[in-house]
């Protein structure tokens, strides 16, 4: 066992997915008697939490493991863990490249933390990289907040974009079972928690591969019927999700989100291009005319529902006109809100062994004016909140003024307004809007019973 004056600190690039494993092994840690330091180089165990989507995040572990590396040299009792996305993909080849690591781990690994350390104790180094089984995960998270929390479903992607690293290295898709899940969410009920968003590389794909009948033809574990089954969850009033994939976002599910009360209405589907042959390159299996139909849907269900996604600019032979499709339908759509980025070639993937590269300058120069558009589209998209009166569920102190909080609306816009954090804390406030600003808005707190007057 560890002593515990042992310190560990844990820095996560990415994605929600890795957020969420970081919780789950800060938890582990914090079990074992280790605690938590804001200084990585304070630490005794440092662990870096990997995302290998994008060619810079992976340069940038690079760069903060040769100087713990040096540290090492000074104090070689010092720990160093690779988690997550660049540990499953390197592997070994880490070990190679910075000798002075001890635990290279993927995200299939993420539960069995405790005992891996415990191989790195007694002096060994460890590549835990191999295809697992999700055992059902009983370790307890050590949540960043108290009021908002991640809840996976499920792990691994079986789609085959033909740009991404996701398959390969978070392995196949498995499904948590609906039990397992509620119970965890009913844990973060009693707890105190406030706000679940349900995790998953591919979310929509959740249950394809769980064992059961089907009911009337229909296989009975969907997304749509865990929403359904984990709606009534005591205590927790909001519930949201990603990540979809619009191949599988279907009518059923948007009535559901529609009928369900505490379902957020804000949904994150990624596009990636608006052109059908790219998509078709990309191996995205849906065309820009589908996507346009999806966003038809959910907006005829609920109309004032806040959309967001991804897209990428500069994918190998991409051209001009084919980039103008994505601009037009960032145009149409006007999104409140966009992550977007230029293609980057990732190892392993079929799209960077193409010889129809893009250059870095015509990239650059895409990627400029497509952020310009997505900034003047969502800043339309803002005011239909001036004057509106939004929910907020108060989750901080704005760190920039200290007499105002910050949360979210339904619509999931970070909101600021006056108030004492201590006061409001967990708490969801009626707020009448005043300012808008492109990704963000201020406001007045009413009264409730102003509200109902």
């Amino acid at each position: 066992m560890v002593a515990s004056a042992r310190q560990y600190h844990i820095t996560t690039f990415g994605c929600q997915m890795n957020k969420a494993d970081s919780e789950r092994m800060a938890g582990i840690l914090d079990t074992m008697g280790l605690t938590w330091t804001d200084d990585p180089y304070q630490a005794d165990v440092v662990l870096y939490n990997t995302c290998t989507i994008r060619d810079n995040a992976e340069q940038k572990v690079y760069s903060y493991l040769g100087r713990q590396a040096i540290r090492k040299h000074e104090q070689p009792d010092l720990t160093l863990i690779v988690a997550g996305c660049v540990a499953q993909q390197e592997g070994e080849a880490l070990l190679r490249r910075v000798p002075e690591l001890d635990l290279v781990m993927g995200p299939q690994h993420a539960n069995r933390l405790q005992d891996l350390l415990e191989q790195v104790f007694e002096g060994n180094q460890v590549v835990a990289t191999d295809a697992v089984d999700i055992m059902e995960d009983i370790t307890k998270p050590r949540r960043d907040s108290t009021i908002t929390a991640w809840v996976n479903v499920i792990y691994g992607c079986n789609e085959r974009c033909t740009y991404c690293v996701v398959p390969g290295v978070r392995g196949v898709e498995q499904s948590r079972t609906p039990a397992a899940i509620r119970a965890e969410m009913e844990d973060l009920g009693r707890r105190g928690f406030k706000e679940v968003t349900l995790l998953g590389q591919n979310i929509d794909a959740y249950g394809r591969d769980l064992p059961g009948a089907t009911l009337e033809g229909r296989h009975q574990h969907t997304f749509t019927d865990l929403l359904t089954y984990v709606h009534d969850v005591p205590g927790i009033e909001r519930l949201r999700f990603a990540t979809s994939h619009p191949r599988y976002f279907t009518e059923r599910l948007i009535r559901t989100c529609a009928e369900l009360p505490k379902v957020c209405e804000h949904f994150h589907i990624p596009f990636q291009s608006g052109d059908n042959d790219v998509l078709k390159a990309m191996a995205r299996g849906y065309t820009h005319e589908k996507y346009r139909r999806i966003i038809d849907t959910v907006r005829r269900y609920m109309p004032d529902a806040a959309i967001s996604a991804d897209a990428i600019v500069g994918f190998p032979g991409e051209t001009e006109a084919q980039f103008q499709r994505t601009l037009d339908l960032v145009n149409d759509i006007a999104f409140d809100q966009l992550n977007t980025a230029a293609y980057s070639p990732r190892p392993g993937t079929p799209a960077a062994q193409w010889d129809n590269q893009l250059s870095e300058e015509v990239k650059a120069d895409r990627l400029q004016r497509l952020n310009h558009l997505v900034n003047t589209k969502a800043a339309e998209r803002s005011q239909r909140y001036q004057g509106r009166i939004e929910e907020v569920l108060v989750e901080a102190a704005n760190p920039k003024n200290p007499t105002q909080v910050m949360g979210r609306t339904q619509g999931n816009r970070l909101t600021f307004f006056p108030g004492d954090f201590a006061t409001l804390k967990r708490q969801l406030v009626p707020v009448k809007i005043t300012t808008v600003r492109p990704f963000s808005l201020t406001g007045e707190p009413l009264q409730v019973a102003a509200i109902a007057g």
